[in-house]
């Protein structure tokens, strides 16, 4: 990146500088037509004998000179304006594609790790069943580690099955009419069944929408993915749904590190995940929140990030509630 920086703006300096010394150059050799073309004149016509002719020859002269001044300079100006767009527009572009290339070269490391993690979470378990005479108690234990690691790998699956579909614009919602506090209470007994003492619910209002069931239900475990990932294990995630001004109101709040100002913006990004691949401790694939905001705003609804007090932070949603 930084060669590419260096060497682009060598170039860029080159072009310009040339651009002015031919521009300086044409005006000069302007200047020396003029100069030829009044000493002609002189020989031509006699400036005492003839004034008002002569004097009219020296105009047509200038008026030349001016003309020609006023071209190099009009197209001079315009041609490195259009040199220094398309200089912009080259880095730029570049700046976009390392930057994407990057963000895919985390996704690729972070899908790897995702993935392996609970294949081998899974095989160890299956192993241990196998060496081992276990008790009745142990493999049940065992057992819902393995149910718990293949519903990890079944969402992050279906969460990049679902964004490929999206983008490609393949995926057709099925709109229906359904309970989203029964969607909710839902999504949060089964994550309360994976993680047991991990979340608490809080008011959950009655309210219906039309929407797709099953792209709702993965955004909401992605928030709930989410928020249990980051809440230390000894504080809870808090869960609410509420109806204001004609729009359910979910809430998701952590009591994790919280997100910085400056990020909250960008964690709806596709890929984007705070940090380093290398040196950062959570895991995930940076397509959650991107999936989550991008289903949310198919259902006419809002995203937002706020802060949590003291710590940690508040995913909220708004939809638009059916009457």
């Amino acid at each position: 990146m930084r060669f590419f920086t260096t060497v682009h703006l060598l170039l860029l300096t080159y072009i310009v500088a040339a651009l002015v010394f031919w521009g300086f150059s044409l005006n000069r050799k302007s200047i020396d037509i003029y100069n030829q073309g009044v000493a002609i004149l002189k020989t031509e016509v006699d400036s005492a004998q003839y004034p008002e002719m002569y004097n009219s020859r020296i105009q047509q002269l200038k008026a030349k000179l001016n003309t020609d001044e006023k071209q190099y300079l009009g197209e001079g100006s315009t041609f490195l304006l259009v040199i220094l767009i398309g200089a912009a527009v080259v880095y730029s572009s570049f700046r976009r594609s390392i930057r994407l290339s990057r963000q895919q070269n985390n996704f690729m490391l972070s899908v790897t790790h995702e993935l392996k993690s609970p294949i081998a979470a899974m095989k160890l378990n299956l192993q241990t069943m196998e060496r081992h005479k276990l008790d009745e108690e142990k493999k049940a234990m065992l057992i819902d580690r393995c149910v718990k690691e293949a519903n990890r790998l079944n969402d992050l699956c279906n969460n990049m099955l679902i964004a490929s579909q999206m983008e490609g614009r393949q995926y057709v919602p099925a709109r229906e009419i359904l309970q989203l506090d029964e969607l909710v209470q839902s999504s949060t007994k089964d994550y309360a069944a994976r993680y047991p003492g991990r979340f608490i619910e809080n008011t959950i209002e009655s309210c219906r929408l039309n929407g797709d069931k099953l792209l709702l239900q993965m955004a909401l475990n992605n928030l709930l993915e989410n928020a249990v990932k980051y809440t230390p294990a000894d504080k809870p995630v808090t869960i609410s749904l509420q109806l204001k001004n004609n729009s359910a109101v979910i809430q998701i709040a952590d009591n994790g590190p919280g997100i910085p100002d400056a990020e909250k913006g960008k964690v709806f990004n596709k890929f984007y995940r705070i940090g380093n691949e290398e040196t950062r401790k959570s895991k995930g694939t940076g397509l959650g929140l991107y999936l989550t905001s991008k289903i949310i705003r198919q259902h006419n609804g809002k995203i937002a990030v706020l802060d949590n007090v003291p710590s940690g932070c508040i995913f909220e949603i708004m939809l638009p509630v059916s009457a």
